[in-house]
């Protein structure tokens, strides 16, 4: 096999992407229950991602486009590394370190991932995982991590013959337990692969879904930027018509200092009843409560909320049946735009349920990867117009990750959280993720110092924003749910309670 493979050309649009405000990198950390062994997680870390051939390769840009190349030298300790922290060693201490990862580029003249273990207060460890969004997608890279761990604590170091298949199946049937609800189209739209008839059923405008798929079977022969230039002309000038959201404390000028926030996990069990009681999805609900916290933020720094509404950037997947187990990029972006302006929590869900639902038959993925990849294939100042366009018209990118919902392992310690976030492009400063675990969801937000220095005070209002729904479904009559205004003194009673 040759140690030299051309990049694809969304993935080299990735390579390019980064900037010292915004780094392209995949961001992840792991709790666990005790101290982890340091040389047997190495050991698991260094056999399982053997499988992975990208993990050992140098993304290298040259006068000839962009390569995949293998590392003569390459070292298990260069990527796994172990960290200290200041005393108290506690969750600030922590979340300061991510941050701080998050700022620092990854070595060019190695692979671009890292793994780096930390030890925090009474006896536990934590993961912090950054990895270059050229490698994969953050649906790839969930795979990859999921291979790395196990159902118990005794498991081979190699992982065996099981590890190859058992963690996407696993994956596959914690997906439905999460969701809860096979009709839910947003999550349908993420996490499904494209199937045969999905893709004959799509129409779009012009010959864009030529290109997208001309970028996915035969990248080599879309070389001519010329050819495309009228095409991408004509899609950035559909982006160029979207409104830009609400001009808030959220947005602003990047810059290269960042800063790290998660929540304390709440019950999927309770945000499953709520949301059946209110005819509303998982993820309906999850975002109205993003969403709530957003507006109650902004109102506590003394900020006028009046009509705003903050518009999200959502991954999702593009990936076909055949490319399951697939590294790379193979996924496309929706924009949803989150109704902070709504005070009343029932009518900010209603309104986020049917922003969700409209998303059902959107062609945005399909366009934001077409842009993407024909960037990709243009020079550098084309892109970064290409991506200027996406990231002006946009507050935040957020990740919504179905995780296992049974306890997994890592290097035989129990995992006891998980968090990640995909990077934010041009000056977009706020990064949230919402990621289920173990019958609980985490709330994780990553911002930018300049905008947010402190979300803390944002995440710490996720639960608050989840808990007015279910008092609503315990002291209301169901029957008057559906109207919102119904119950807005009661809502008013109960916050000044």
């Amino acid at each position: 096999m040759s140690s030299r493979e051309p990049m694809s050309h969304v993935d080299t649009a990735w390579l390019r992407m980064d900037r010292p405000e915004n780094l392209m990198q995949i961001l992840g950390v792991m709790l666990f229950r005790g101290r982890i062994d340091a040389e047997r997680f190495k050991r698991t870390v260094a056999l399982r991602l053997r499988r992975y051939r990208r993990f050992q390769q140098i993304a290298i840009l040259d006068a000839e486009g962009a390569w995949w190349v293998d590392d003569p030298d390459f070292d298990i300790d260069a990527h796994v590394r172990h960290s200290l922290l200041p005393a108290p060693c506690g969750k600030a201490e922590l979340q300061k370190f991510v941050a701080e990862m998050a700022s620092t580029p990854l070595n060019p003249a190695r692979p671009r991932w890292e793994f780096n273990l930390v030890d925090t207060a009474k006896g536990n460890s934590a993961l912090v995982v950054r990895i270059h969004h050229a490698i994969a997608d953050g649906i790839a890279l969930i795979g990859v991590i999921n291979s790395l761990t196990d159902e118990r604590a005794n498991a081979r170091e190699d992982g065996g013959p099981e590890a190859e298949t058992d963690a996407s199946a696993l994956a596959a049937r914690d997906t439905d337990e999460h969701q809860g609800d096979a009709g839910d189209p947003f999550w349908r739209l993420v996490l499904e692969p494209l199937s045969d008839v999905a893709l004959a059923s799509i129409r779009v405008g012009g010959h864009l879904w030529g290109h997208y798929l001309g970028l996915r079977q035969d990248p080599g022969t879309l070389r001519d930027y010329a050819r495309f230039a009228g095409a991408i002309a004509q899609e950035v000038g559909k982006l160029a018509l979207l409104p830009s959201d609400s001009v808030t404390r959220f947005k602003g000028k990047a810059g290269t200092v960042k800063r790290v926030a998660w929540s304390e996990p709440i019950s999927l069990a309770d945000i499953k009843a709520v949301g059946k009681v209110l005819g509303c999805s998982v993820n309906d609900t999850l975002l109205s409560s993003v969403g709530g916290a957003l507006r109650s933020y902004l109102e506590a720094q003394g900020d006028a909320v009046g009509r705003a509404e903050i518009r999200v950037m959502v991954p999702v997947n593009l990936r076909t049946a055949s490319d399951i187990g697939e590294l790379g990029n193979h996924f496309g972006l929706v924009t949803l735009e989150l109704p902070i302006g709504i005070e009343n929590p029932l009518a900010r869900l209603y309104a986020t349920r049917a922003r969700m639902a409209a998303l059902k038959g959107s062609h945005q993925a399909m366009l934001t990867f077409s842009l993407i990849g024909a960037a990709g294939m243009a020079p550098k100042f084309v892109q970064d117009k290409v991506l200027n366009q996406l990231a002006d018209k946009t507050t935040a990118v957020m990740t919504n990750v179905p995780g296992f919902q049974q306890v997994r392992f890592f290097a035989g310690s129990r995992i006891e959280q998980q968090m990640v976030w995909v990077p934010q492009a041009g000056d977009i400063g706020m990064g949230v993720s919402i990621l289920s675990y173990d019958g609980r969801v985490q709330f994780g937000l990553i911002t930018d110092k300049n905008m947010v220095d402190d979300p803390e005070k944002i995440v710490g209002r996720f639960a608050d924003e989840f808990e007015k729904l279910l008092w609503l479904v315990l002291l209301e009559p169901w029957d008057r749910l559906g109207w919102p205004e119904a119950v807005e003194e009661d809502m008013l009673a109960l916050a000044r309670a």
